[in-house]
């Protein structure tokens, strides 16, 4: 049981250390002066799901969500 406890925390420390780069890859939310002119409503505004962000933004959910799982494993009394 110990062996196992060993294996879920390294993957915890791994998991959190990917969802702190994905978070610093991505931009920030707010569009600048480009929104201004209208500049957000491109190819890449509205095909952002599709692109580089996208991807990161979906890594992201996947990587929280493996976070507050083993946070939750390894905070149960089993162990």
């Amino acid at each position: 049981m110990e062996a196992l406890k060993i294996v879920i925390t390294i993957l915890f420390i791994l998991v959190c250390l990917a969802l702190t780069v994905l978070v610093l890859m991505q931009e920030g939310k707010s569009a600048g002066l480009g929104s201004i002119s209208g500049a957000a409503e491109t190819y890449w505004g509205k095909n952002k799901g599709r692109s580089m962000e996208g991807m990161l933004v979906k890594t992201t959910k996947v990587a929280a969500v493996l976070f507050m799982l083993f946070a939750v494993i390894l905070n149960l009394s089993v162990f």
